[in-house]
C-alpha cells in the first residue's frame, strides 16, 4: 500500500470496510434464515404432535389392571360391588394429599365399595420404590395399612433419606414388625416381583402420573371427595 497515493489508499479502505459490512449483513441475513426455518420447524413439530394427540382415540381401559386380583391390597368388604383401584406413589406429594380422602370414602363405603391399593412408583422419586418394597414387606405381616398410612404421614422424613432402609426398619418396629424378618422380605424376589407386577398392569392401561384412579374398570378423575361419592351414589342407584 506504500505505493498507492493517499487518496487511492482512502479509497481502498471505504471499499474494505464497505465488503466488510456486506459481509457481517450476509451473516446476520443467513442467521435470520436460520432461526426462522429453526422457528417453523418447532412449530410444525408442535401441531404434528398436538394433531396425532387430539385425533388418536383414548386407549380402552380393561382387563386386569381393572379387576380385584389374588394378592391386592384393598380395604373394604370381598363381596363389595364397586371397586375403586388407586396406582400410587408413597413419595408423591399429591398421593399423599389424597390419602386422607380415600380413606374417607373407604371407611364411608366399606360394605360396597373395595378401595384397592397398587404401587406405581415414579422414577423421578429415588425413594419411592423402595417405599414400595417396604409396605409390601409389611404386609407379609399383615401390617400393609399401617405402613402405608405411615409412609404418607412420614414422607418428608423420608423421601430424600440416603438410609432409607435404616428408616423403614425404625417404622416396622414401631408397628411391632418382626424387624429382621422384614428386612428379609423387604430384600427377596417375592417383594420386588409384587411391586413390578403393579408397575406391568399401570403401564397396561398407560398410567403416567399418580395418583390414577380407575372407578370400576374406567379411569376416573377426582378433585374432591364429592366427585368420588357422586360416582359412587349414581352407581349404587341412590
Amino acid at each position: 500500500m506504500e505505493d498507492l497515493s493517499r487518496k487511492q489508499r482512502r479509497k481502498l479502505i471505504r471499499e474494505q470496510r464497505k465488503l466488510e459490512n456486506e459481509t457481517k449483513r450476509g451473516l446476520s441475513n443467513l442467521k435470520k434464515i436460520f432461526l426462522l426455518l429453526f422457528g417453523v420447524f418447532v412449530l410444525a413439530f408442535l401441531g404434528m404432535r398436538t394433531y396425532k394427540w387430539l385425533v388418536t382415540p383414548t386407549p380402552q381401559v380393561s382387563g386386569v389392571a381393572t379387576q380385584v386380583q389374588d394378592g391386592d391390597w384393598f380395604k373394604g368388604s370381598s363381596s363389595a360391588s364397586l371397586t375403586l383401584i388407586e396406582y400410587s406413589d408413597f413419595q408423591c406429594p399429591a398421593c399423599r394429599s389424597y390419602a386422607p380422602l380415600v380413606k374417607r370414602v373407604a371407611d364411608e363405603y366399606s360394605q360396597s365399595l373395595r378401595v384397592v391399593y397398587r404401587h406405581f412408583p415414579l422414577s423421578q422419586h429415588k425413594n419411592a420404590y423402595s417405599a414400595a418394597k417396604a409396605a409390601e414387606a409389611a404386609g407379609l405381616q399383615g401390617k400393609f395399612w399401617e405402613m402405608h398410612d405411615l409412609l404418607f404421614d412420614r414422607q418428608d422424613e423420608w423421601a430424600d433419606d440416603s438410609q432409607v432402609l435404616t428408616t423403614f426398619e425404625a417404622y416396622a418396629k414401631e408397628l411391632g414388625i418382626d424387624v429382621e424378618r422384614f428386612k428379609n422380605d423387604y430384600k427377596s424376589q417375592e417383594t420386588s416381583d409384587a411391586v413390578d407386577g403393579d408397575i406391568s398392569l399401570a403401564n397396561s392401561i398407560f398410567v403416567n402420573s399418580t395418583p390414577t384412579f380407575v372407578f370400576e374398570g374406567k379411569k376416573v378423575i377426582i378433585r374432591s371427595y364429592d366427585d368420588v361419592k357422586k360416582m359412587i351414589e349414581e352407581k349404587l342407584g341412590n
